[in-house]
């Protein structure tokens, strides 16, 4: 049987010093947000950042939205 792991923006100290990252990645969920910002499609972005689990994009703005918690 397959685990399913959530995705989710996660912070710790050994992975790019606390950064904010997507579960699983070394992609600072910072970074996802400056490219929609900066008009970047989907598609851009998951061609930029091959490691983003298929919900990485809702699942940083849906972080931003409820106020950044960790």
């Amino acid at each position: 049987m397959e685990t399913i792991t959530a995705t989710k923006v996660v912070s710790n100290e050994h992975i790019l010093g606390g950064t904010p990252v997507v579960k699983g990645t070394r992609v600072p969920a910072d970074t996802v947000l400056a490219e929609i910002r900066g008009g970047a499609e989907d598609f851009e972005i998951f061609r930029s950042y091959p490691s983003l689990p298929h919900d990485a994009i809702k699942v940083c703005l849906d972080w931003e939205k409820a106020g950044r918690p960790l």
